[in-house]
């Protein structure tokens, strides 16, 4: 991953509403990475704002955020992303990113540092995403946002991916959408993509 140099020099002052942070990566254990994604986290909180910080966890990575940034724990909200329990599933939709079992202790961690903890599960790789939910309810402070995959290729798919990419597709069939929506309606900390709404319009 190549350092923005550009947007670590830059100054920031405080915005309207909370600001996402970082909006287009995932913070890795990188030195480098590191480095830069921490100092525009330092100028984004020392301006004020409050900030989310969206991230498939590392451990070590949420660690260091939580030992460098505690003075400013008031302003700060995790939102992690977990589509799944099932390693297998992550190993093969989100490659290089840490298994459940790490963004899982991440959580549990952050909830235990008294951080405003939120999860993403977007896109749900679970037929039945409820299990996962369940797994992780009791270390979510905020909110749980469930979401389809945006998009799934139809063309070009090597014979050996074929059941996976037909698998992810049964997924998101409008009658287990609904179901899943119906078996989530009462719980209130459910966050709906819009995404997610389109499938029962």
């Amino acid at each position: 991953m190549v350092v923005n140099q550009k947007a670590v020099d830059r100054k920031y002052t405080q915005y309207n509403g909370r600001v996402m942070f970082p909006s287009s990566h995932d913070i890795i254990d990188d030195p480098e990475v590191i480095s830069g994604c921490f100092t525009v986290l330092n100028k984004l909180l020392n301006a004020g704002n409050q900030v989310l910080i969206t991230t498939k966890p590392d451990f070590n990575v949420v660690k260091k955020i939580i030992d460098e940034f505690s003075v400013y724990k008031d302003q700060i909200q995790f939102r992690f992303t977990i589509t799944s329990n099932n390693d297998e599933l992550l190993s093969f939709w989100e490659p290089n990113a840490p298994p459940f079992k790490v963004r899982l202790e991440s959580l549990k961690f952050s909830m235990e540092k008294e951080y405003k903890t939120s999860v993403s599960i977007e896109p749900f790789l679970d037929f039945d995403p409820i299990p996962l939910i369940n797994e992780i309810m009791p270390y979510i402070t905020e909110s749980i946002w469930i979401g389809p995959m945006n998009y799934i290729s139809r063309s070009k798919i090597p014979k050996k991916y074929e059941e996976r990419y037909y698998l992810i597709r049964k997924n998101y069939e409008k009658n287990n959408i609904i179901n899943i929506i119906t078996k989530l309606e009462s719980i209130s900390k459910i966050r709906l993509k819009d995404s997610m709404i389109k499938y029962v319009q």
